[in-house]
C-alpha cells in the first residue's frame, strides 16, 4: 500500500486492534477472554472519544455482563455462536428496542425505539455485544458527520478532517480501536465514504442480500445495511450472519450468502479487472489518483488482467441520485418541518423542500437514467469480474464541511459540495451491484484514501474473493492512527 506519510505502526498485539476472527480463535484456545477484550475496548473508547466525538450512547455495564456470559460459554464449549463475545458498535440511526434512536435529530431526541433492526438483531443473536452507539448526521442525509444533536465527528488520523458520513461514528470507532465490529447503512455511500476517509473496510451488499426495514417503505432500493471492519474476513463474518431472507421484508433475497473463511486462498492471478479512474465525469485529487493507480498496478503485478474503461457517464447520474434522495427525504420527514424547522440542519430543510417539488415524471425519469447506466456497465462487467475506481475524489472533507459551500473545489474546479465528490452513489442507483471500499494509501495530510471495488449483480461471494486478494497485496492491517 502506498503511504505518502509515514503512519504509526501499532503492534498487532495491541488488544483493542485485534480482529474478530483472531479474537474468536483466542477465545476458543483460552489465550484471551471476552471480558479482557471488552475492557480494553471500553478503555479505548473513554480515552479516544473526547478527540473524535464518535459515541452517542454507552452500555458498558451491560456489555461487561454479557462478556462474562460469553466467557462462560467458551469455558464450557456449550452453545457457542458465530460472533460470541465480540464488541459491536451500532449506528444511532438503527433502531434497538427500548434505546433512543434519534436519527441525529432533535425531533426524536430521547425517543426509544419499539423494535430492533433485523440486521442488528441477527448480529446480537450471533453473540456480538453492543457496547456503544455511533454518530450520524441528521437523517443520515450527507457524506460528512455533524448534526444539531451530536456536533462534529472528527477523523481519527487528523482531527482537522471529517470522519465522512453518514456512518461516520462507525468508521471512526473501527479505525481507532474503539470497537471490533461496526455496522452502517449506505444510501449514497454512507458506509463506503467514511470507510475511505477512516482507512477501514466498508461493504455495501447487493440490494436485498441483507434485509432492510430501516425505513417506512421496504421498497426503497438504494439503501443497504452492511459491515464496517478492519479486515475483509471480519466483514465476511458479519455478512454470514446478517444476510438471508426475512419474513417482514419482501425484497430480501431468499438465499443467505456464505463467504468462505480462508483468507489466504485468494489471488489476482487471471482475475479480469476493469479500471475507471474517474467514472467519466469526476474531478479527482492528484493524491487520490496516484494512490488508486498504484493500487491497480499492484493488482496487475499480482497477476490481474487490467483493462482501463470508459463508461460514458455524465453529471446526469448525479442529478438522478440527488432527485431520488431529495424525494426520499421529503417523503420521510416533510411532516416535521412546520414544527421543527428551526431546530433542523438548514441543509436538511433545503433537501426536503426541493424533494416536495419533484413531480412524478421527474422521479420516474431517474429510473430511465439507472437503466441507461446499466446498459453502459453491463458489457464491462460481463468481461471483467470487478470494476475499480477511487472511492471518493479527495482524501477527506474538512471537519466543518458545508454541503452548500459555493467555493468547494477539486483541482481548482468547482464541484457540488453536497456529494459530487463521491464515486459511490452511482452504485446505489445500480443497487444490485455489491461494492467495497478498501484502504489504498495516505495523503500528505495523513488521512487515508480509499479504492472502490464494484462487483457483478448479486455476486457477493465473488467480490469478497477479489477484496481478499487486494488485502493480501495492500498490507494495511498493522497501520493505525496515532491517538
Amino acid at each position: 500500500m502506498s503511504t505518502l506519510l509515514k503512519s504509526t505502526e501499532v503492534p498487532v498485539s495491541d488488544l483493542h486492534y485485534i480482529t474478530a476472527e483472531d479474537a474468536i480463535r483466542c477465545f476458543k484456545d483460552g489465550t484471551l477472554s471476552p471480558v479482557d477484550l471488552m475492557k480494553a475496548v471500553i478503555e479505548r473508547c473513554e480515552r479516544v472519544n473526547p478527540l473524535v466525538n464518535a459515541i452517542t450512547n454507552r452500555f458498558y455495564e451491560q456489555a461487561l455482563e454479557k462478556a462474562e456470559q460469553a466467557a462462560e460459554r467458551y469455558r464450557t464449549g456449550n452453545n457457542l455462536r458465530p460472533l460470541e463475545g465480540i464488541p459491536l458498535a451500532v449506528k444511532e440511526l438503527h433502531p434497538v428496542e427500548g434505546i433512543t434512536t434519534s436519527w441525529g435529530s432533535k425531533i426524536f431526541e430521547g425517543v426509544p425505539a419499539d423494535r430492533t433492526l433485523p440486521a442488528v438483531q441477527r448480529l446480537l443473536d450471533a453473540g456480538a455485544i453492543m457496547h456503544i452507539r455511533t454518530t450520524t448526521p441528521e437523517f443520515a442525509h450527507c457524506g460528512h458527520c455533524h448534526s444539531p444533536l451530536y456536533g462534529v465527528t472528527r477523523n481519527p488520523w487528523n482531527q482537522e478532517y471529517s470522519s465522512g458520513g453518514s456512518s461516520g461514528g462507525a468508521g471512526v470507532t473501527v479505525a481507532a480501536g474503539m470497537t471490533t465490529l461496526a455496522e452502517g447503512d449506505d444510501g449514497g455511500g454512507s458506509i463506503r465514504m467514511p470507510s475511505s476517509m477512516c482507512g477501514i473496510v466498508g461493504y455495501k451488499p447487493s440490494y436485498g442480500r441483507v434485509p432492510g426495514l430501516l425505513l417506512d417503505t421496504m421498497f426503497e432500493s438504494i439503501v443497504h445495511i452492511g459491515p464496517m471492519t478492519r479486515s475483509v474476513d471480519d466483514a465476511a463474518l458479519m455478512m454470514n450472519v446478517m444476510s438471508g431472507q426475512h419474513p417482514d421484508d419482501i425484497t430480501s433475497l431468499r438465499d443467505s450468502v456464505k463467504i468462505p473463511g480462508a483468507a489466504g486462498t485468494s489471488s489476482f492471478k487471471g482475475v479480469r479487472v476493469a479500471f475507471s479512474p474517474d467514472l467519466g465525469y469526476f474531478e479527482i485529487d492528484p493524491e487520490v489518483a496516484r494512490n488508486t493507480r498504484r493500487a491497480v498496478e499492484s493488482m496487475a503485478a499480482a497477476g490481474a488482467i487490467v483493462e482501463e474503461v470508459e463508461l460514458g457517464w455524465t453529471d446526469i447520474v448525479y442529478d438522478a441520485w440527488v432527485t431520488h434522495w431529495e424525494g426520499l427525504l421529503a417523503t420521510l420527514a416533510h411532516q416535521h418541518v412546520p414544527e421543527w424547522q428551526y431546530k433542523m440542519d438548514p441543509f436538511v430543510r433545503k433537501l426536503i423542500h426541493k424533494g416536495m417539488s419533484h413531480g412524478a415524471i421527474r422521479v420516474k425519469q431517474t429510473e430511465m437514467v439507472r437503466s441507461k447506466m446499466w446498459k453502459d456497465l453491463s458489457p464491462i462487467l460481463s468481461r471483467n469480474q470487478v470494476l475499480v475506481t477511487p472511492t471518493i475524489a479527495l482524501p477527506a472533507l474538512k471537519a466543518q464541511h458545508q454541503n452548500d459551500d459555493p467555493n468547494f473545489n477539486i483541482n481548482g474546479k468547482p464541484v457540488d459540495a453536497f456529494l459530487n465528490w463521491a464515486l459511490t452513489y452511482p452504485f446505489n442507483l445500480l443497487s444490485q451491484c455489491p461494492a467495497f471500499s478498501l484502504p489504498s494509501g495516505f495523503s500528505s495530510a495523513g488521512v487515508p484514501t480509499g479504492i472502490q471495488f464494484v462487483g457483478r449483480p448479486f455476486d457477493d461471494a465473488g467480490i469478497f474473493q477479489v477484496a481478499r486478494a487486494f488485502e493480501a497485496v495492500a498490507h494495511w492491517s498493522a497501520t493505525h492512527p496515532d491517538l
